[in-house]
Parts: C-alpha cells; sequence; structure tokens
C-alpha cells in the first residue's frame, strides 16, 4: 500500500495565464498602431512583447498540464474541455511564434503578421473562456472544502482485488470523504452518523467528482450541477443526474477499515 498527495489545482496558473493573454493582446494592438502611423518604435516593441508572451504561455502551461492530469476528474466534461482548452492555447502559442517569425522578416507591420495575430486572440478569446467554464462551472482550482469536511484525504493503493485495508476505523468523522485509487477506479469512502460507505467517484450526469462535493444525512452532491445521491444504496435523490452510482462493501475488523473488492 502506499499513498500520496493529491495534485491540488495550482493556485499560480490563473496568475501565470494573465501573461501571454496582456502579451499578445498587446502586442495586437501595438501593431495595429504601428500599421495605421507606421511607427517603427512600435513594431519593435510588439516584437518583444510577442517574445514574452510566448515565453508566459510556456510557462502558464506547465501547471495547467500538471491541473489537466492531476485535477480534471477522467472521463468528464471538464476532461474533454481542458483537452480543447489545452489545443486552443497551444495552436495560440505557436499561431505568436509565427508572428514572431514574421516580424524578424519584415521590418515594418504587413498584413499576414496582422491576420496571424488577429486569429490568435480570437482563439485566445475562446480557450479564456473555456479556461472560466474549468473554473467557474467544473470548480477546478477551487476549494469547496465544506464546515468540517475536514482536510483533503487521498490514498492510491496497489492492491487491485480482494480486501483491501483503506483506513483506520477512527480515520474519519462524520461527513468526512476520502478518496481511494485501486484497480484503475476511483472510489470514495466515507463515514456516514451511521457507518462506513463507499461509492464510485464519478457523477453519473456528467463525472464531476463526488469527493470534491459535499455529504450530509447519508447524501452526497456533486459539486459541478447539485445531482443528490444515497451513499449506502447509490440511488439518485435528486438531478439532473438518472443513473445512480455504483457501491461498494466495506468492511470493519480489528479497527481497521477494508474494501471489498
Amino acid at each position: 500500500m502506499r499513498s500520496r498527495a493529491h495534485f491540488q489545482s495550482h493556485p499560480i496558473h490563473p496568475i501565470l495565464v494573465a501573461f501571454p493573454i496582456a502579451f499578445f493582446t498587446g502586442a495586437f494592438v501595438f501593431d495595429v498602431i504601428s500599421f495605421i502611423n507606421g511607427s517603427h518604435s512600435l513594431f519593435t516593441a510588439a516584437t518583444y512583447i510577442v517574445i514574452a508572451g510566448i515565453i508566459g504561455g510556456l510557462m502558464a502551461a506547465i501547471p495547467g498540464l500538471i491541473d489537466l492530469v492531476g485535477a480534471v476528474p477522467p472521463n468528464s466534461s471538464a476532461k474533454k474541455r481542458g483537452i480543447k482548452h489545452g489545443l486552443l492555447n497551444t495552436t495560440v502559442v505557436v499561431l505568436f511564434a509565427v508572428s514572431l517569425w514574421l516580424h524578424h522578416n519584415n521590418d515594418t507591420v504587413t498584413w499576414d503578421i496582422l491576420l496571424v495575430e488577429l486569429v490568435g486572440c480570437m482563439l485566445l478569446t475562446i480557450s479564456g473562456y473555456m479556461g472560466g467554464t474549468l473554473v467557474y462551472r467544473n470548480i477546478i482550482g477551487v476549494d469547496m472544502r465544506y464546515a468540517n469536511a475536514g482536510k483533503w484525504k487521498e490514498l492510491f493503493v496497489a492492491e487491485s482485488r480482494g480486501k483491501i485495508e483503506v483506513a483506520d476505523e477512527d480515520e474519519l468523522k462524520e461527513n468526512q470523504m476520502k478518496l481511494i485509487h485501486a484497480n484503475g477506479q476511483r472510489i470514495v469512502l466515507a463515514k456516514t452518523d451511521k457507518e462506513y460507505v463507499a461509492f464510485d467517484d464519478r457523477c453519473t450526469h456528467k463525472g464531476g467528482s463526488l469527493a470534491g462535493g459535499a455529504m450530509i444525512c447519508g447524501t452526497v452532491q456533486c459539486p459541478w450541477h447539485g445531482s443528490h445521491f444515497d451513499v449506502k444504496t447509490g440511488a439518485v435523490k435528486a438531478g439532473p443526474a438518472r443513473d445512480s452510482i455504483k457501491t461498494y462493501h466495506v468492511i470493519i475488523e480489528q479497527n481497521k477499515v477494508f474494501l471489498d473488492l
């Protein structure tokens, strides 16, 4: 058995994305003005701003990729959105790299430079909208821990079948949850006012992580769209989800909690 910390979404990511947005937009504005009035100093400034934007974009891509791999739930609408978001950002960086090459091969702003940068800024706007959706709709990078939820707990286990030890009997308090990774599955271990329960981490609506939601009175709520599930039976108690979640048998032996897989 082994454990490791959860890949929490990086708080530095939203800070870093501000730089490529500002630099790429600023370069396009400078080039437009330079194209109109023939200012060579603005053309030169735009060249250096594009370089800064490319560097900023590559720096922002690192925590963004970590978030995509570790913080976005698999098999979810957010994962698909995150992949599109990343591909669009990559395309934007490539387009402005082309713009930089055109800057070095011209003495003044040309139509092809403006066109490339215009397309880049348009894609940047679309990508930015997707990024905002990931934060405000999919709660990526937002701490949804509610009162008395306790510290985030996550466990990776090497065992894939049979009876697997996942916690001490007194580890979780009432309404606390713990995310278990076993055999390629994400399973939530939770404690109600009566007993320990276990259920799939994936909401059947759009794939939101239930471990990142809230649990009270034997019901877990998905943080994305508010679906409610009975943690004992897996039945849907409130939509928009229609299908129930899978539950698992929990065994308590010698002050240890086991999952029966």
